[in-house]
């Protein structure tokens, strides 16, 4: 436990081109997690089943039931969410990482999940004491998987971050 570092240096680019195929499957990780975590699911056809062209998904941070349909006015109401955000992992330890590895922190599917728009908006780069899932009932799994990314990763935890995951763990 520590404070947070400096955001000095940090930028999107330093964890690798976004959504990169890191598993070799042949689909990029945005699609893997939408194939994932949507049901109903249907693919492009010629994509050897790899981008994922429409969906329903159960978003866990709201509670609401989403159609996607991809397409550039309709894609954004499913996004793939980092649950440890990669400018929080930068300012506790990711800034230490090798480039590899960051790049695998920002494709691991432990710390991705398909999560409703606006609610991901929302959250933004927060720790679990600046934002937590508006359907409580989600909480407990939320932070447990948090606090599971950071341990695998060895990135710390600020004193009211800390607490946070504390109070929402008893509670579960």
């Amino acid at each position: 436990m520590k404070g947070r570092a400096p955001k000095t240096g940090y930028s999107r680019d330093q964890f690798g081109p976004a959504w990169a195929d890191v598993d070799r499957n042949g689909c990029d990780t945005r699609n893997d997690i939408l194939a994932r975590d949507l049901t109903g699911e249907t693919f492009k056809p010629g994509t050897r089943d790899c981008v994922v062209a429409s969906g329903i998904l159960a978003d866990k941070y709201t509670g609401a039931t989403i159609r996607f349909v991809r397409g550039p006015d309709s894609s954004s109401a499913v996004q793939i969410d980092h649950i440890v955000p990669l400018s929080l992992a930068w300012q506790t330890g990711a800034q230490q990482f090798s480039a590899e590895q960051r790049k695998q922190f920002a494709n691991d599917p432990l710390n991705l999940m398909a999560a409703d728009g606006p609610a991901n908006s929302a959250k933004g780069d927060s720790d679990a004491a600046s934002w937590l899932p508006p359907n409580k009932s989600f909480r407990c799994e939320y932070t447990a998987r948090m606090t599971a990314v950071k341990a695998k990763y060895k990135l710390w935890v600020t004193r009211p971050e800390r607490d946070a995951i504390q109070r929402v763990l008893a509670a579960c």
